[in-house]
């Protein structure tokens, strides 16, 4: 059983409170652990499920038959860190939800937002996010993917990779150039359809953790106006706001993962004997296991902060989702290698349930912003702090 302690912080409510036991008891019920067989078919039983049962109301607003009337992270957190827990499938499916719909209910059109958030909503849509290419993954400035006008719509010529739930999504939140500006201002966001004429998903992607990858390939696409996200130019500000809600939510499952290494290597250093006594009456043991359950605490502290800030306080929390996503996924990499370790050449058969974490985690540290763009992120704020305290100062 997974450490709850941490509900009784002042960062929640009451309905958060009930919400992650509530949604623990339906997952081991509803969430297997063995999707490799065919990882497409697993992610879409998996969405149709989370729609079905309501847990997808969390990712679109109350408008369009969610939850809140705007989406509450520090929900997004508990539902992501508890299904991580259970399946990394379960919180990449749920996950992608609500990146591929958010900038949707923050920026689409009525008419956008009733055609596409319903269907995401009741898991019949599958949603994706556009963004990373082949030369510009980090650096969003770098996109070469370019959107002309003409006439009532955009020709889009370009390619994406890396794209969550490529190959089997309904439409695709697109990141083209259409060149108001050089750089990041010169970018637009769209929706688009996944049988739009011109664009191709065919390309798979493998991984070390199976989840459904691709690349995206668009030859002279055809995209209506009207599918427009925000205005031409505010695409980099459509996918920045759309990140400051998911990134700390990325920490979320990462403290996933965490307590589920955590509880593991507790369970089997307990039962595991070696040299006429258990693991876990070793003094090296304990200090492993203590080291790991402050670390997890320590993460969880960070997320939670970051979504309570978004929640209750702050429009933009980027040095505090920033700070989140950095910490817990380095932590929960360094917490499952501990448990691998505890559990010595156990930890690393094929399926083991250490081994599949190892896996899962990696991935982690590198998208929605690698860890060494996070501290160049941290850093800049900081900076940008001391200027405006500087600056104040001098007034």
């Amino acid at each position: 059983m997974a450490d709850r302690s941490f509900l009784s912080w002042p960062f929640f409510d009451d309905a958060h409170r009930a919400l992650a036991p509530r949604l623990d008891d339906w997952a081991a019920t509803h969430v297997g652990e063995h999707h490799d067989h065919d990882i497409d078919a697993a992610c879409r039983a998996l969405v149709a499920a989370l729609g079905r049962d309501g847990w997808l109301r969390y990712s679109v607003p109350k408008s369009h038959g969610g939850h809140f009337d705007r989406l509450d992270v520090r929900s997004l957190c508990l539902i992501r860190e508890t299904l991580a827990r259970h399946s990394g499938l379960a919180d990449f499916a749920f996950a992608m939800q609500g990146l591929g719909s958010a900038s949707i209910a923050l920026f689409g059109s009525d008419a956008l937002k009733q055609r596409y958030l319903p269907e995401v909503c009741s898991g019949q849509r599958i949603a994706a996010f556009a963004l990373s290419e082949p030369e510009g993954g980090s650096d969003v400035s770098a996109i070469r993917t370019a959107a002309q006008a003409d006439g009532d719509h955009y020709v889009v010529t370009g390619a994406k990779t890396w794209i969550s739930n490529g190959g089997i999504a309904g439409h695709y939140v697109l990141f083209a150039r259409t060149g108001e500006a050089p750089g990041a201002k010169g970018l637009s966001a769209f929706v688009v359809d996944a049988d739009t004429p011109g664009l191709d998903t065919r390309e798979r992607i493998e991984t070390i953790a199976p989840h459904p990858l691709a690349t995206l390939r668009f030859r002279n696409c055809r995209v209506p106006k009207g599918n427009l996200l925000g205005k031409p130019g505010e695409g980099f500000k459509i996918a920045m706001a759309t990140l400051d809600i998911f990134r700390s939510t990325v920490g979320a499952a990462a403290l996933g993962l965490a307590r589920r290494a955590l509880d593991e290597a507790v369970a089997y250093a307990k039962r595991r004997e070696a040299f006429g006594q258990k693991l876990a009456e070793f003094q090296l043991t304990q200090a492993k296991l203590a080291d790991m359950a402050t670390e997890i605490d320590a993460a969880a502290l960070l997320v939670y902060r970051a979504a309570w800030t978004k929640d209750a306080v702050a429009e933009r929390v980027t040095r505090e989702a920033s700070m989140a996503k950095m910490y817990a996924t380095e932590m929960a990499q360094r917490v499952i290698d501990a448990a691998v370790q505890i559990h010595g050449g156990q930890g690393v058969v094929s399926g083991a349930p250490v081994e599949r974490l190892y896996r899962e985690i990696r991935a982690l540290r590198i998208y929605e912003g690698t860890t060494e763009i996070q501290k160049l992120v941290i850093a800049g704020q900081v900076l940008a702090a001391h200027d405006d305290g500087a600056r104040k100062a001098a007034e």
